[in-house]
């Protein structure tokens, strides 16, 4: 777990992501043991290590709002989503998201006509940024003042840890989290050889 004033980042595996501070925001939720209750949910594609109705279910209290692209809502009742894409920016409970690209550039699982997304959360202050599932893109050098980066590492369908670290070595986050690995595709030695290429900070978490 990572602690940055006041806000905790749990990894919870793959992509899953739990963020916690004025409020709770579970990204991608999938295989949870964690199920404290969420004030928000973020989505980043529909695929179903990510878009888990029945994790969000566990997760979801009165309230509760889900965050996704258009396709990604056709799973989930509409009142309860919000349906966002690259360039949105949205406050919900006081937390502000920013909807931001991901895509593949040289593979075919996440096309950039899908409408996929990665967010920014800016919480108590701090710019926490998840990629989501995404190669090196260039919208990435425009993101700026990043706390926290969490980014893909293990190849295959996302960045390999080499891309990752060419991504995060330009946009020059405070700290980076690997992730996309452990389960499906990916093991731990990715995380390793991503913080050793990295030239900024990163916590393996």
């Amino acid at each position: 777990m990572l602690e940055l004033d006041g806000i905790t980042i749990k990894w919870l595996g793959h992509d899953s992501m739990k963020i916690k501070g004025d409020k709770v925001i579970y990204i991608d939720p999938w295989k949870l043991k964690d199920t404290e209750p969420a004030d928000i949910v973020l989505i980043t594609h529909d695929h179903y290590d990510h878009c888990s109705p029945e994790d969000v279910a566990r997760v979801t209290k009165k309230g509760t709002v889900v965050v996704g692209a258009a396709d990604v809502g056709k799973k989930f009742k509409k009142e309860d989503f919000r349906v966002v894409k690259a360039g949105d920016r949205v406050t919900i409970n006081g937390v502000t998201v920013e909807a931001v690209p991901a895509y593949n550039t040289n593979k075919q699982f996440h096309p950039r006509a899908s409408g996929w997304v990665g967010y920014i959360v800016t919480m108590k202050g701090k710019r926490i940024y998840h990629a989501g599932d995404t190669d090196h893109i260039p919208e990435m050098e425009g993101m700026k003042d990043i706390d926290v980066a969490l980014v893909p590492v293990s190849g295959t369908y996302v960045m390999t840890a080499e891309e990752a670290a060419q991504a995060v070595n330009k946009m020059r986050p405070k700290i980076a989290v690997p992730m996309h690995y452990g389960d499906i595709v990916g093991t731990k030695a990715d995380a390793e050889r991503f913080k050793k290429l990295a030239q900024v900070e990163v916590r393996i978490i």
